[in-house]
């Protein structure tokens, strides 16, 4: 059996989890080799800040 789960900014969504201070915040996820966004939260998303840019 295989099941599959679609989570709504996951990886954002597990920083609020390990780090309270976080939530309500925008939080956004980087990617290892180039500093892409991978994950935003709701609040980063509303804040203008797009998939796959680059921050440093």
């Amino acid at each position: 059996m295989f099941a599959l789960v679609d989570v709504n900014s996951f990886y954002a969504s597990c920083e609020t989890v390990f780090r309270p201070d976080l939530k309500g915040k925008p939080v956004v996820v980087l990617s290892n080799n180039d500093g892409c966004v991978i994950a935003r939260s709701a609040e980063a998303k509303k804040v203008g800040i797009k998939m796959g840019r680059a921050l440093f």
